[in-house]
């Protein structure tokens, strides 16, 4: 049995809701944080010999889960993968260092790079996937290579040239599992890194709900000068509630839970946003945040 294999933690029938920041979701039938690499091998060895789903997830700061949960092993890397170091202007860290802990310690070093993130939630795993940006900067800016581990346990590196990054994507395959990344930061005077990371908190803080439970944007936008909060904002939506879900007055590309939402109740306010502003201004909205467990078509109008 796996969990008998598991060096790290194991836990059967996990409810999700516990390991996102929207706080929803119901059952894996097992969430596994690994020990470390060799941990992680055996655990995909196994999945893929026994034709299990597996679904790699980092913090749960940008993911939706199905109220019924998942048939599958959720494996996180948030609890074990953390190693950070920074020697001169080059940086390594492993997937499950928080964006955050990136920020406070490159800026100790009058480094820059990272400072547009500040208050960006989620690993650093998660982050490079979604090629994560805020306020102009964007995580695969400054990145040299990235460690991958196959689905058959096997590593392999790649450089940045060979993934292509574009907004809110990348093209890591699906069945690879990142491990670290290399980055090479710039050096900048103290005084202009704690100006652009005071003004990207502000800008943070003056605009997004953070006193709620959220996933952050939900839709991406459009285009470069077309936000999908402004569009959703124009039709009318802002304050839409379903449940104790609700599009947020403060951001109205931020989905938040009051406290006992479903995820039926997002998925029924994500359906409403974009069949009105395909209606109303010919644009389909396409899902920023990540989603686990749902029938296929359950995002489509």
């Amino acid at each position: 049995m796996l969990n008998e294999k598991v060096k790290g933690t194991f836990l059967r029938n996990e409810p999700m809701a516990k390991h996102t920041s929207y706080g929803i979701g119901g059952p894996a039938q097992a969430y596994i944080t690994p020990a470390d690499e060799n941990d992680l091998k055996q655990i995909l060895i196994f999945a893929k010999d026994k034709g299990i789903n597996t679904f790699f997830a980092g913090s749960g700061s940008n993911l939706l889960v199905a109220d019924e949960g998942f048939e599958g092993i959720v494996i996180t890397l948030g609890k074990s993968f953390t190693k950070l170091g920074i020697d001169g202007n080059k940086m390594e860290a492993q997937v499950g260092v928080m964006l955050g802990k990136i920020v406070k310690e490159t800026i100790k070093r009058n480094l820059t790079g990272m400072e547009s993130m500040i208050g960006v939630p989620g690993t650093l795993g998660g982050a490079l996937i979604m090629n994560a940006g805020a306020f102009g900067g964007e995580i695969s800016n400054c990145l040299d290579i990235i460690k991958v581990m196959l689905i058959n346990g096997e590593t392999k590196i790649y450089q940045k040239d060979d993934i292509v990054f574009s907004y809110r994507n990348s093209t890591f395959p699906k069945d690879e599992i990142l491990l670290s990344a290399t980055f090479t930061l710039n050096e900048k005077p103290a005084n202009e890194i704690q100006y652009d990371r005071a003004k990207a908190s502000k800008g943070r803080k003056d605009t997004q709900p953070l006193r709620f439970r959220s996933a952050g944007s939900v839709f991406k936008n459009p285009k470069p000068d077309l936000a999908a909060g402004y569009l959703i904002d124009q039709a009318g939506l802002k304050g839409s509630r379903i449940g104790d879900a609700e599009i947020s007055t403060k951001h109205a590309n931020f989905f938040i839970n009051h406290g006992k939402a479903k995820a039926k109740d997002i998925v029924d306010l994500i359906l409403l946003a974009k069949k009105t502003v395909l209606e109303k201004f010919d644009v389909n909205l396409e899902l920023e945040i990540r989603t686990l467990g749902f029938t296929p078509g359950t995002f489509e109008i």
